[in-house]
Order: C-alpha cells, then sequence, then structure tokens
C-alpha cells in the first residue's frame, strides 16, 4: 500500500498512493530564474497550470490571508546539481567524495547575507516572517501584501469542483537578490499533499486475511476451485516473511550492520517499538537491540482527520519490519512529518539530510504527475542534491496504480518517483517455493474475477484491473544520462522527441497477492486494541525492501555509502547475475493466486468471499525483456549485493 501525500502506499492485501507535487526539473538544472523586467526575476513554474483565463473567477480579496514558504537557492545551486552528479557517477574522479552536512551547506547553502536580504525584502512588503531555516523563509500576511512582494495579482480560480486561489501571472522576486530566492510555494490554495484533530487517532479497524493458504508460491494448490489459465491455481501465500525475502534477493551473509537506513512518512504509531519487536520474535527475525529503532518525531499533529492520520500507522509499520526482516542489524530511524502536506513531508526529508540522521532513505508516499507543481519539484530536488552530495540515497515507491488511467483518466507517472535525483522502485509478484528458493517475479498487476454463486466458474475471467505498480513516461522531467543507452527509445520519446525521465529504475516485492507478513496493533470490534498479522503489499512494500538490500551492498562495500545509486545500478544493467529480468510470463502460461477473505474484514461472521487474482496484468504496462516501465532494470538478483563489494 503506498501512502498518498493525501493517501498511504502500502496494502492490506491491497495498496495504496500518497498524492506529491511534483516537478518539472531536470538532472542538473536548478529552477531557473529569467529576467521578467529589469528589475524582477521570474521564478518559474509559480503559476499553476490549471490557472487558466476560462477557470478565472476574479481577483482574491486584498484582505485574505497568505502563508508562503520562500525557498533559497543558495550560493551555488548550479555548483550543487554539479557536484551531485559526480559524486554520483562511478565513472567520475569524483565518484564517492562526499562532503559532510556542515562541508555542504558551507559550500552551498544560502549565506546570512542572502538570507538577511531575503528577509528584509518579505518585510518590506508588509509580510510577517514566521519561520527562517537552512532551506527557507516562511512568511504570513494578507493578499495585498503577497502581491507586493511576489508581483503578482492572486485569483480565485476553478479546479474541477472546487475553486482554489492562484497567481494570476508567475510570481517574481527582486533583481537586486541576485537569484538568492529558488521558488516560492503556498501561493496557490490546490491541495499539496501525500494521501487526521491535532492528536493522533487511535489505530484503525482490524484487518486479517481468511484461510487457506499457502505456506511458499503454489505449497496449497485450491483443487476444489475451478481452473484459472487451464490449470489448477494455488492459494495466496499467507505473507513471506524476512528469510525467505533475503533468500530471493541474494542477501547472503549481510545483515545491514553498521548501516544506517531513515524511513519517512506522516504521523507516527504509538505502538511501533512494541509491534515491530512482537514481529520480529513470532517470524525468526533478529530481536531488535536496545538503541536500535529511532524515532525524529514533530513538536505537533495537524490535519490529521484531512490526511486520515491512523492510515500511515500501518505504513510506518510495514516499512520499519520490511526493513528489519531484509537488513536486520542495520539502524533504523523514523522521521514523522506532522502531516500529509507537502511542506511537512519536505521538512522530515531535510531532517535528514541537515544531521545527515542516515545513507539511505525509504519513501513510501508520492502523487500524481499532474499534481505536481514546479515550484515544489525545485524545493524537492534541491534536497535530494544535498543529500547526494553527502552520500545519501533517496528511494521512492513508484505508485500502487500502473498507469493511472483507471484512478484518474490520464496515463502519467508518480511524484517524487519522476525525480531524476532518487530511484524510484516499482514492483513484483514474487514466487518463493519449497526452500526458500526463487522461482520467478513478474510484473505486479492484478485482475480480480469471483468466484460464481455455484462455485463452479469465475465470472467475467480473468475480471477486471485493480492495481499495479506505478510506471512510465514524466510528461516534465527531462531524460537523465544515466538512463541512455539503457532505457528504450520508445519509453524515453513517448511524451517528446528530446526524450524524458522513465520510471521505475529497480523493483522488488509489491503484489499484496504474493506478499508480506505484517505484524500490527489495531483495533478490534469490541473496542479492544490488539496485535495482530496480516498479508500486505504495494510499493510501499517495494520501497522499504530495496532500502534494506541496499543496506546490504554498503556493507557488502565495506561501509562506504552508496549515495544516489541510480548511476551505479544503471551502470551493472547487463551484467550476468546483478538481475532478475522480470517479466510478465515467465513459466509460458498465464499465472493467478486464488484469495479468500472475510467479508467483514476480520473473520467469518460475514461470510467469505472467493477470488482470483491473475498476476503480470499491469493496466497498459507490461514487463519484458530487458528494462521496462514496470521493473526497471529488475529485481536484485544473488550476485547483485555482491557486486557492490570491495576487492
Amino acid at each position: 500500500m503506498r501512502s498518498n501525500r493525501a493517501t498511504v502506499r502500502a496494502g492490506v492485501s491491497m495498496a495504496a498512493t500518497l498524492p506529491m507535487i511534483a516537478g518539472a526539473l531536470a538532472l542538473g538544472i536548478p529552477a531557473a530564474h529569467a529576467a521578467d523586467s529589469p528589475a524582477r526575476d521570474v521564478l518559474k513554474g509559480t503559476k499553476p497550470l490549471w490557472a487558466t483565463a476560462k477557470a478565472d473567477k476574479g481577483a482574491t480579496s486584498d484582505k485574505a490571508q497568505v502563508k508562503a514558504r520562500v525557498y533559497l537557492a543558495g550560493r551555488d545551486a548550479a555548483g550543487l546539481a554539479a557536484y551531485a552528479k559526480a559524486v554520483s557517477d562511478p565513472s567520475s574522479p569524483l565518484y564517492g567524495k562526499y562532503l559532510s552536512a556542515k562541508k555542504a551547506q558551507a559550500r552551498f547553502g544560502a549565506t546570512k547575507a542572502q538570507v538577511a536580504a531575503v528577509t528584509s525584502w518579505l518585510k518590506s512588503a508588509g509580510l510577517t516572517v514566521t519561520a527562517v531555516t537552512p532551506h527557507y523563509v516562511a512568511v504570513s500576511g494578507d493578499v495585498a501584501a503577497a502581491e507586493k512582494a511576489f508581483g503578482t495579482q492572486l485569483h480565485n480560480y476553478a479546479k474541477g469542483t472546487k475553486t482554489y486561489r492562484a497567481p494570476a501571472r508567475t510570481a517574481s522576486a527582486p533583481a537586486a537578490l541576485k537569484g538568492a530566492v529558488l521558488t516560492v510555494t503556498g501561493l496557490d490554495t490546490a491541495p499539496h499533499k501525500a494521501n487526521h484533530d491535532d492528536q493522533l487517532p487511535p489505530p484503525d479497524a482490524v484487518f486479517k486475511n481468511a484461510g487457506p493458504f499457502s505456506s511458499y508460491y503454489g505449497s496449497n494448490v485450491a483443487t476444489t476451485l475451478p481452473d484459472a489459465y487451464g490449470q489448477k491455481i494455488p492459494y495466496a501465500v499467507k505473507g513471506y516473511t524476512g528469510k525467505q525475502l533475503r533468500a530471493a534477493y541474494g542477501a547472503g551473509t549481510y545483515t545491514g550492520h553498521g548501516v544506517r537506513i531513515a524511513i519517512t512518512d506522516a504521523y507516527a504509531s504509538p505502538t511501533i517499538a512494541y509491534d515491530a519487536g512482537t514481529y520480529a520474535l513470532k517470524n525468526g527475525d533478529t530481536a531488535w537491540k536496545t538503541g536500535q529503532l529511532h524515532q525524529v518525531l514533530p513538536k505537533n499533529y495537524t490535519k490529521t482527520e484531512e490526511c486520515g492520520a491512523a492510515g500511515w500507522y500501518g505504513e510506518e509499520t510495514l516499512d520499519v519490519e520490511a526493513v528489519h526482516a531484509v537488513a536486520p542489524n542495520a539502524d533504523v530511524t523514523y522521521v514523522g512529518a506532522s502531516s500529509c502536506y507537502d511542506d511537512d513531508l519536505l521538512d522530515s526529508l531535510s531532517k535528514i539530510v541537515d544531521n545527515h540522521l542516515a545513507d539511505i532513505v525509504s519513501n513510501s508516499w508520492g502523487d500524481v504527475e499532474a499534481n505536481q507543481t514546479p515550484d515544489l519539484a525545485a524545493a524537492y530536488d534541491q534536497v535530494f542534491q544535498l543529500g547526494a552530495v553527502q552520500g545519501i540515497g533517496f528511494y521512492f515507491s513508484s505508485g500502487d496504480d500502473g498507469d493511472q488511467v483507471a484512478n484518474t483518466g490520464v496515463k502519467q507517472v508518480d511524484t517524487p518517483a519522476n525525480s531524476a535525483w532518487v530511484t524510484a522502485v516499482g514492483g513484483t509478484s514474487l514466487a518463493v517455493g519449497k526452500g526458500d528458493k526463487y522461482l520467478w517475479e513478474t510484473g505486479w498487476g492484478t485482475e480480480k474475477a469471483s468466484l460464481s454463486a455455484d462455485g463452479k466458474s469465475w465470472v467475467g475471467f480473468p475480471g477486471a484491473f485493480t492495481s499495479g505498480a506505478g510506471g512510465g513516461t514524466s510528461k516534465t522531467v527531462a531524460a537523465p544520462y544515466y538512463q541512455k543507452g539503457v532505457v528504450p527509445e520508445s519509453l524515453a520519446k513517448a511524451n517528446n522527441a528530446s526524450g524524458n525521465r522513465v520510471v521505475p529504475d529497480i523493483a522488488a516485492i509489491a503484489d499484496p497477492n504474493t506478499g508480506f507478513l505484517v505484524g500490527q496493533t489495531q483495533t478490534f470490534p469490541d473496542g479492544t486494541e490488539q496485535y495482530s498479522e496480516y498479508r500486505i503489499g504495494g510499493t510501499s512494500l517495494a520501497a522499504p525492501v530495496i532500502a534494506a538490500v541496499q543496506a546490504l551492498a554498503q556493507e557488502a562495500r565495506g561501509g562506504k555509502p552508496l549515495g544516489f545509486a541510480n548511476p551505479a545500478i544503471y551502470a551493472k544493467y547487463g551484467k550476468k547475475g546483478v538481475f532478475h529480468d522480470v517479466t510478465d510470463n515467465p513459466t509460458g502460461s498465464g499465472l493467478a493466486v486464488a484469495r479468500v477473505d472475510f467479508a467483514n474484514g476480520y473473520d467469518a461472521a460475514g461470510g467469505l468471499l472467493t477470488s482470483v487474482r491473475s498476476l503480470g496484468k499491469d493496466s497498459s504496462l507490461t514487463a519484458v525483456k530487458g528494462y521496462d516501465d514496470v521493473t526497471g532494470v529488475g529485481s536484485p538478483a544473488g550476485g547483485y549485493v555482491q557486486s557492490f563489494r570491495q576487492p
């Protein structure tokens, strides 16, 4: 289940996705400042595409209130992008020559003079400065002051069935600031959030899987159910555990010892320590050591109802337990955002970078690219670049709705997985056989058909598409150099002749029908809160699994950080034994599993629902031989971790 900055990206045998706002930046190109007039520099992308003349409903009241963030470009935005590229590229003489957080800030961060000049400009316009950080200056005030500061008028615009405020023309900053401003966010009021009261709510209602199950793929064949694809099919696994995933992805003897992994989500599960400890004990994982799990949490939580705070507990639980299952000796820090909105999620990412809390960062949330605005894309990419120069790599789930057509009506990718500065993680259906043997993977894409009333057929087989790994070609982000020569031109140039970013980069288990067993405290029908276990999936499972595999690879590399890993990942493409080349038809015939679910979600009192779930049926996206837009270069094979070993 993947969390949406407005939702969560993980699945209770389902999937989810957090919305985020994506950007139009190409790798190595910071938000540009073009001269609007002799006195102003344009802040590109600050007028959203939906703010059209046709949708214009007139000027916003001068007295209406504005809260905005003015992001600082720093002293050398172009140099930051160039250095981030150089230290991440295995062919560069600067590869791996990372900077400390302090040195990165000193070399690329805003100067005191720049901060003072920006602050003075905002105050002179009549805005109140509410916060100053190394990344931005936050302000509040009325519309009249904001219009004066940013050289634009604010109007109300129709967007769908709602009305939002936005700049009537692109915002700008005084040229006298000499490019100190990267961008400004908050001038438009459309939701910029990922997917609850200011106090955290109790856990969500309990969810359990009904049986029968397979203990490994194919161990329990549904002999009494109708055939699918001309054969009897197995029941879905109860949920793979760490031992099975470690074997599937070539962990060997590596455990992530000495490696730090951070996880970001919104809010924080109040039972995470108990749940993670109990789960490890019950499922054969290494026990957590004292001080191995840390939390960095905000002082206050906001928008808990709007963001569905309790829904994020399962996401955090999945991420923490999956990371520990695959990399049991890695140090884990959970960094919770105060809400599912981009500003707060950005703050969480910035905490990791500013304090170098980890070398590997797993993020199971996002939004569709159409909801992304270039101003926020610029802010995200700056954080990712500052991480890259320190040797910090960011991993984002690619989404759980395939090409997004069924969900949004428009074929598009997710953000911030579309950023050229992150590793986008796609999803697979995984078959682990007897003795923890890797059998095969398909691209994750599910079609579902229900059992007929007489139990003799599947109604409308193979059924309708329900969920699948996100992927495809960005409409806004230019093709990064590391994808050239690997990504087919038919994908890279799907939206324009010059080529764009294609996602994902790499993949791992995501299908909730071949998913991961997770343990979480949930609220039962009688009102009690109890620990229970269920199978889960989504690319918010794939992201922490890949993050954990990267921890194993870092350990194999002698503990030296992998940093922004895409250049290294693509450089290994085609090498024998490094990746599983995942396709949708690995056995030569159609694949499916049978699933039995409780109608009420937790017991048999409401009856049982039996269905067939086809594997490898991801909307219009297909996993084929070579790179594809479902699984990227593939999933880690037995030689992947070993390929990072230093001589």
